[in-house]
């Protein structure tokens, strides 16, 4: 999730503030580069490796699916649009079978068109052991053979049929009347058939979006040019108003706040590339020229803490709930930038979310802590590894929870992932340890979207798991199951909300906090406006300048 926290793109609830009329959200014009400052590089290119909020922007800019989110401030960003489809689907068989037309006129950026076989032959790369880390909506919802491996293992997916080069017919395991707004993932954009293999598009994507590929070297710059083969008058999403952007990545986040408060040069071209300043900037953009190009609002993402069941002590449960009462919110709170970046977590589902249950089982209680250490078994404490990353702020939190342990008797070790790569690691069984900081985010507008993903056992899998915590419980899986299939969208929500709570009794992790963004663009820039579709940050397809300069 490079440059946000969270592992997936935020999508429901309320969208943060966006810039006046006068402010980064009035029209921008056509031309000119917009520069993106930017601690990481993105985790991957490859739309069914990579999977989190500020990639998943990134993504719009150079690829299409069948649906995409709405580009605007509020709730145009929540809304699922057509985008290569004529519109969003026409079910059938109970939600089970869903069909798509493409429109005319759509290309890859070498000329060649854009078909149901490229759609079929991208959804199906989701199966790919190797590739298909990112997203799990295509393993989740797609009927496919079991073992099925994807295209480069397993030939073609049968179950997505072409029966011309305009159509293209979904079998879906289960009913599932929200496919649409699962389109809008990643891992089911389409491409021309056979290529990508050995993560070819890491490095070399074929784009399908109004911008290309120019040139990318890994961990320092990337540069993004026009793509000729894109047809405005079939996307009436992404504004590309911009002739070209220019990444630099491996700025350090104090760097990026500098030189975004100074906005000389072509610093006044550019945005930030994670969503929000860092702590100690907050106070300086309360200055009026400063203020007037600054966005705020509330992320719509949960930061929290996994705790790994499979790992000795935390496969108990008294365990993990003494560390629920042992961490001190505030503190973490404090860490991550104060009341002014962050609110402190209870539920697993933050505010954002439509039916959450606002609750709190673990208020802080050492002594509660104590008791229940001593009821497990351990009342002289024991070690626990934390994995985080070397940004500020997440290592400011791991101390921050360190400190809090040690009054429980539970020493912390402090294990630092390279940010390119630490998603990847921590969603490997394999290379887990007994804890890490880590986030979500819905990936549109329902609570469907927060929980199955998290704790739902059977979706553990040995790369790209994102169920961090290995529960397998068959009350919540079979309560999932239940609340998938109530036809009654508010209904679901709200049960999902009482889920929240009766998974907490399990105490599979702990909510940190709900954090806030506040960044600062240059003063040439023009169309930000801050989206909830994508952890918060700014939505790119609409972003350019004021004034292009040739």
């Amino acid at each position: 999730m490079t440059g946000v926290l969270a592992l997936a793109a935020c999508g429901g609830g309320a969208a943060p503030a966006g810039g006046g009329p006068s402010g980064p959200a009035s029209g921008a014009a056509t031309g000119g580069t917009v520069h993106v400052l930017a601690n990481a590089d993105f985790s991957h290119l490859d739309p069914v490796r990579g999977w989190d909020g500020g990639v998943n922007n990134f993504y719009r800019l150079i690829y299409r699916g069948l649906t995409t989110f709405g580009a605007g401030p509020g709730e145009e960003s929540t809304k699922v649009v057509a985008d290569l489809a004529t519109d969003t689907g026409t079910p059938s068989d109970d939600a089970k079978t869903w069909t798509f037309t493409l429109k005319d006129n759509v290309f890859f950026e070498d000329g060649t068109p854009i078909t149901s076989e490229a759609v079929k032959f991208g959804a199906s790369r989701a199966f790919d052991p190797e590739a298909g880390i990112g997203s799990p909506y295509g393993k989740l919802l797609l009927d496919a053979p079991k073992g099925y491996k994807g295209p480069y293992e397993d030939g073609d997916l049968d179950t997505i049929e072409t029966p011309d080069a305009k159509t293209v017919v979904f079998h879906l395991k289960k009913s599932f009347p929200d496919f649409p707004s699962a389109l809008t993932q990643p891992n089911f954009i389409p491409f021309p058939k056979g290529t990508g293999a050995a993560a070819a598009f890491d490095t070399k994507p074929i784009a399908s979006g109004p911008y290309k590929l120019e040139s990318y070297q890994r961990n320092a710059s990337l540069k993004l040019v026009r793509n000729p083969y894109w047809k405005a008058e079939t996307d009436p999403v992404r504004k590309a108003r911009p002739d070209s952007f220019e990444w630099t990545f491996g700025l350090d986040a104090a760097t990026i706040d500098e030189r975004m408060l100074a906005g000389q040069g072509a610093d006044a071209d550019a945005i930030m590339g994670t969503p929000a300043i860092q702590a100690a900037t907050v106070a300086r953009v309360q200055a009026p020229q400063i203020k007037s190009r600054t966005l705020s609002g509330l992320g719509g993402c949960t930061t929290y803490m996994s705790l790994n069941m499979t790992k000795k002590n935390l496969d108990d449960v008294k365990v993990r709930q003494a560390i629920n009462y042992a961490v001190d919110k505030d503190t973490v709170v404090a860490a991550l930038g104060g009341s002014q970046l962050a609110l402190k977590g209870t539920s697993i589902q933050p505010p954002t979310i439509v039916g959450r249950a606002d609750y709190d089982l673990y208020p802080r209680n050492v002594e509660t802590a104590k008791k229940l250490l001593a009821e497990a078994g351990l009342a002289d404490g024991f070690e626990l590894t934390l994995d985080t990353r070397p940004v500020p702020k997440m290592q400011a939190a791991a101390v921050a929870i360190q400190e809090a342990l040690k009054q429980a008797n539970i020493t912390v070790k402090i294990n630092n992932i390279d940010t390119s790569t630490f998603y990847e690691v921590i969603g490997t069984p394999a290379q887990q340890h007994d804890a890490a900081i880590t986030g979500w985010c819905p990936d549109w507008a329902s609570g469907a979207t927060f929980l199955p993903p998290l704790f739902d056992g059977r979706n553990i899998t040995a790369k790209g798991n994102q169920n961090l915590a290995q529960i397998n419980d068959k009350k919540i899986n079979d309560r999932i199951d239940e609340i998938a299939v109530m036809p009654d969208v508010q209904a679901a929500n709200a049960a999902y909300g009482e889920l929240d709570k009766q998974i907490m009794e399990q105490a599979p992790m702990v909510p940190l906090a709900y954090e806030k963004v506040v960044t600062v663009t240059g003063s040439n820039i023009a169309g930000a406006y801050l989206s909830s579709a994508f952890s918060g940050g700014i939505d790119l397809v609409s972003v350019g300048l004021a004034k292009p300069t040739k």
